[in-house]
């Protein structure tokens, strides 16, 4: 909730100030604060630490989606907001890999791992440059679109939701599966990354269709991936719906990004990614919480994914009557 809340601040920022510098010095605030509870033994700050890495996880994520799109317009810009989520996924792979194997040795050990932010704010410091501004410094910024952004960020919220949910609740699923053992839940979870990356990639591909062509099939995937879940307790089906679900977000998230992206001036940006970014976020503060209340009403958590699922195969086919039939293609863009 924290990043959902401070996003749109930390695009305000970026369009006030620097792109950049904001990145930098976020980085380096996400290294001093994930790695605390490495010597803190208070709960109350590990929990308050946990609050500051959100608001630096927040300026890193709307910083670099900003400058990808500042950088970048038309297919290259589908191309490599496809990549930014790629990547992330198989990070994600990684780290939930890595982090499910130190997790045997303690509790804290895994927080090592937040290190790497630091290591890579050096080469980021060195390589990423402040795009020229198209207006003075200090001149008042142009209004944001609401009406352009309004519908992506609806959607997002909603996609924040299912992109979110086995993220949080894999784990959970699986326990109740009878996997208790931390590197087997964290190899699991990384397979579904892994599908998330591999779809994430395909998206440069898919850019020249309309966001009415591509959100009912992103959404349709994971619908039937929460579905899947919900018809065994087998851990193989488990495992094959987290990876049709992680492939079905992997698309997902690129063609959101793009479209709330695309149009947006370089003085709006940051703003509107901001807005985005915010959005996302918040969907994924109500994920867990969404899926709690529905757990409790019909008994259990694989038959809360079972809902989540229906919403989710509801939600597809929303998009085709809430999307604009003119829409146009990813990959084109107006700036």
């Amino acid at each position: 909730m924290i990043i959902g809340l401070t996003a749109p601040f930390a695009g305000f920022i970026a369009d006030r100030i620097d792109r950049k510098r904001v990145l930098i010095l976020a980085m380096i605030g996400y290294t001093i604060f994930g790695t605390a509870p490495l010597y803190l033994e208070s709960l109350g700050a590990i929990i308050g630490s946990r609050v500051l890495v959100g608001l630096c996880e927040a300026a890193i994520m709307t910083c670099c989606t900003t400058l990808i799109a500042d950088y970048w317009s038309g297919p290259r810009r589908s191309r490599y907001l496809g990549l930014q989520t790629l990547l992330a996924s198989v990070s994600a792979t990684v780290f939930l890999g890595v982090g499910g194997a130190l997790g045997s040795s303690g509790w804290r050990t895994p927080f090592w791992l937040y290190l790497a932010a630091a290591l890579l704010a050096v080469p980021m410091a060195l390589l990423i440059w402040q795009p020229a501004r198209s207006s003075e410094p200090g001149a008042a910024l142009p209004p944001i679109p609401w009406r352009q952004l309004r519908m992506p960020c609806l959607v997002t919220l909603a996609g924040g939701i299912a992109f979110y949910a086995l993220i949080v609740e894999l784990s959970f699923v699986l326990d109740e599966a009878g996997v208790t053992a931390t590197a087997t839940i964290g190899a699991l979870s990384a397979l579904m990354s892994l599908a998330t990356a591999i779809a994430a990639g395909s998206f440069a591909k898919l850019s020249g269709r309309t966001p009415r062509d591509l959100l009912p099939i992103a959404f349709g995937l994971a619908a039937a991936g929460f579905l899947i879940i919900w018809s065994s307790g087998s851990v193989a089906v488990i495992t094959a719906g987290a990876v049709l679900t992680g492939a079905g977000t992997g698309l997902l998230l690129p063609v959101l990004a793009t479209w709330a992206t695309n149009g947006l001036s370089f003085s709006e940006r940051g703003r509107g990614t901001g807005l985005w970014t915010g959005s996302l976020f918040i969907g994924q503060f109500l994920s867990p919480v969404l899926i709690t209340g529905i757990a409790g009403a019909v008994g259990g958590l694989r038959p809360a994914l079972g809902v989540l699922g229906i919403l989710t195969a509801i939600l597809a086919v929303t998009t085709l009557v809430i999307v604009p039939r003119d829409a146009k293609p990813l990959n084109i863009t107006n700036d």
